[in-house]
């Protein structure tokens, strides 16, 4: 143990203190570097171990040009243009039987602060959570985090937005082997309240319960899901001035994957079926079915190339509009729509529920110049799923064709870090779809591109948004 050294003043005080000075200062500088040395190891390394901590990032960068993007444009309205992008920050730290995790996001359109700003409200929490391993099959996840199973078509990270979707929830997990047992619940409020429990926030849920279950038998993949949806209601009396609120449930079962595969196809489809109230108190009996075959056309594994062809369909059931006493309408409610029904995104991405619903018959088609470079048409034919009348309640039936969809798209990959994505989209318009689109004139022309630079070092999704 260091000890303080004797001095003994024999010259004049200032070069004494000076000297003591000189002595003590390393020697308590020396203590505290000893210090801080050990907290850090307290804290950031409680078991050098088995502690781990991880840093990681990405970051999209997208260009786009909207002519008919969401919704086709009338002959008066110009088209839109502009660069956003989305740059996450994402730590997880790993010790014993606990991993925590934290993804901080900005998400912004270039020129939408000022470039002097002091502080604007585009930075947030996509995910915050953490999970417990209570043996060797067994977690726990608490805290928001995404949900994104199958082929995100009923639940999914929706990673096309930039802003992503993430859910509050507790999820409990099962996994041995090829079976998955996923089961858990959310409970949303919009504040911490002493009084009054209605949640006010809009078009979410404020209770959910999720029970899903993935296994393999030989060359068939399959899962089971049940989704139980509960949306806050609130209504006033007009006759007695009564306030009544409470939780309508909206079931989901479906077959969400069913994957067959052989050496040159592979078989899939999934189906979804929905009961229960929805949010305006009606009957629902609606659903979702799907099937494609996948077939590689060609393939030269030492140079890398590939031809591969998909033809599949749709068909989501939608309510007569001549018939509103019951829903029949199927609501994909969080899934990563964009990947499904063309990708000008004109069905079921902030529009199109409780409609007629969708018939999409479609042909997709995949050149892969080697494993970096690949091309790829897509050809939509899309039809109402249920009976249109002219004047919504009356008159002759429209014919149900909404028209058609050509969709171009191309992947680079530069580096293990950095990939390059761009597309172009037409759409083809029949009469009908115009009239329940349009408030006037359209344009001749509908269509809509994209250029976007994907940087993720750590992610082995290098594209986004565009399946074969």
């Amino acid at each position: 143990m260091n000890k303080l050294p004797i001095i003994r003043l024999k010259t004049p005080y200032w070069v004494d203190i000076n000297r003591l000075l000189n002595h003590i200062i390393p020697f308590i500088m020396k203590k505290v570097y000893h210090v801080l040395a050990i907290l850090t190891v307290i804290i950031f390394f409680p078991k050098q171990s088995h502690a781990q901590f991880d840093l990681d990032g990405q970051m999209l960068v997208r260009s786009e040009y909207r002519n008919g993007y969401q919704k086709l444009m009338n002959e008066n309205v110009d088209h839109a243009g502009f660069i956003a992008h989305r740059a996450r920050l994402q730590a997880s730290y790993k010790v014993d039987r606990l991993t925590f995790f934290m993804s901080i996001q900005d998400v912004r359109t270039w020129g939408s602060s000022s470039t002097a700003n002091i502080t604007d409200n585009y930075l947030s929490v996509h995910e915050a959570w953490a999970e417990v391993d209570f043996g060797e099959y067994w977690k726990l996840k608490l805290g928001r985090q995404e949900l994104n199973y199958d082929n995100a078509r009923f639940l999914g990270n929706l990673d096309w937005a930039l802003q992503g979707r993430s859910h509050e929830f507790a999820l409990m997990k099962y996994e041995k082997e090829n079976a998955k047992l996923h089961f858990g619940f959310g409970f949303n409020q919009d504040g911490q309240k002493i009084q009054d429990h209605v949640y006010s926030s809009f078009n979410n849920y404020k209770a959910a319960q999720l029970i899903r279950f993935e296994n393999k038998a030989g060359k068939l993949n399959y899962a089971f899901l049940f989704w139980n949806d509960g949306r806050q209601f609130q209504e006033i009396d007009q006759v007695t001035n009564t306030t009544n609120s409470g939780i309508r449930y909206l079931q989901t079962l479906a077959l969400p994957t069913l994957k067959y595969t052989m050496p040159q196809t592979q078989l899939s489809g999934y189906f979804y079926y929905q009961l229960g109230k929805d949010i305006f108190d009606r009957s629902t009996s609606a659903y979702d079915i799907s099937a494609h075959i996948t077939h590689k056309l060609m393939e030269n594994k030492e140079k890398g190339t590939k031809y591969t062809a998909t033809a599949g369909f749709e068909l989501i059931s939608g309510t007569p509009t001549n018939d509103q006493q019951k829903n029949k309408s199927f609501s994909p409610l969080y899934g990563t729509n964009h990947a499904f029904n063309g990708f000008m995104d004109l069905f079921y991405v902030g529009n199109h529920f409780n409609s007629v619903g969708l018939r999409d018959i479609y042909l997709r088609t995949r050149y892969n110049f080697n494993s970096s470079f690949w091309i790829q048409g897509d050809y939509h034919n899309f039809a109402a799923n249920a009976t249109l009348l002219r004047d919504e309640y009356s008159g002759p039936e429209l014919d149900k064709g909404f028209g058609s969809e050509i969709d171009l798209s191309l992947g680079k990959v530069i580096s293990e870090s950095v990939s390059i994505q761009a597309g172009y989209s037409q759409f083809f318009a029949s009469d009908t779809f115009k009239q329940i689109q349009s408030n006037g004139e359209l344009k001749e022309s509908q269509n809509w591109a994209y250029i976007m630079f994907v940087f993720r070092p750590n992610n082995k999704a290098k594209f986004i948004g565009v399946p074969l």
